[in-house]
């Protein structure tokens, strides 16, 4: 997802940048560009599963990257690129207040589009698919047509977030868009619950708090988080993103929400959950 969403930030700053678009076409063609890309990458990747999978996407991230530091004055290489600042109708909205309700505005209503798809044939598609995708196939569900589906739906929401992330930003550079926010975005997924829209949700509040926390943290303990200490900071949040996948996998494997739900479980029960 690191690659995706490497993909619509620079195609949401290459076409704002060099060819005047506005922001919102930008953010846009970010995720259309993404989607293209999820599927050149969901071809190869359709017989593949689990770690097999997981190393040929992999490689995406790496092959983009390597595009970006080669794109000469496409992509900026390792100069890294500029973005305009965010307007709507001539109105500049800034980072604090404008801008994060207008990114706001694109969380609720994706969540919703989510919600839908979820809920039409697509979505039975996708759900039957990921619990056995033998018995799918029986049932007549294309299985080629939909998993490369899933690959493009998922690519343009992570290019949206590109695009969105590239005028938050304003400025681009590859060492953005690493392998440890792949290793974020998984530990959102797995925190909050696997196949749940409030888990992935709740895992997104729960990481971004740790990210909080552990800046915190740094800076009781004196610590710079400047260009002299990034590189220890980066290691670090790798050793927590990767203890708390494992710990979660271990005590919570059903993730936040799967803790919501007991709790509400007991509740609804109570006094007679005995």
């Amino acid at each position: 997802h690191s690659g995706f969403l490497a993909v619509g930030a620079y195609t949401a700053g290459i076409v704002a940048n060099k060819l005047g678009w506005t922001l919102l076409p930008s953010i846009f063609a970010g995720g259309f560009s993404a989607a293209i890309a999820g599927v050149i990458v969901g071809i190869p990747s359709l017989r593949l599963k689990g770690l097999y999978l997981a190393i040929t996407t992999m490689a995406f991230a790496v092959i983009i990257n390597h595009l970006i530091l080669n794109g000469g004055s496409l992509t900026g290489g390792s100069e890294g690129l500029t973005v305009p600042q965010p307007e709507i109708l001539g109105l500049p909205l800034k980072p604090e207040r404008g801008y994060y309700y207008f990114v706001l505005i694109f969380l609720v209503a994706f969540t919703f589009v989510t919600l839908n798809i979820l809920r039409s044939r697509i979505g039975r598609a996708f759900l039957a698919i990921r619990e056995h995708d033998i018995a799918a196939k029986a049932m007549g569900i294309n299985l080629v047509r939909y998993k490369l589906l899933a690959f493009m739906v998922s690519a343009f929401y992570t290019g949206i977030a590109g695009g969105l992330l590239a005028y938050y930003m304003r400025y681009l550079n590859v060492d953005g868009f690493s392998l440890l926010l792949s290793i974020e975005a998984l530990s959102m997924l797995i925190v909050g619950g696997l196949g749940s829209v409030a888990g992935a949700l709740m895992g997104a509040t729960f990481i971004v708090l740790l990210n909080e926390g552990l800046a915190f943290a740094f800076s009781m303990l004196g610590a710079n988080f400047g260009a002299t200490n990034f590189s220890a900071m980066y290691e670090i949040k790798g050793i927590v993103y990767g203890l708390t996948i494992v710990l979660f996998l271990r005590f919570e494997p059903d993730g936040l929400i799967g803790r919501w739900r007991d709790i509400k479980h007991y509740w609804t029960n109570w006094p007679f959950r005995f």
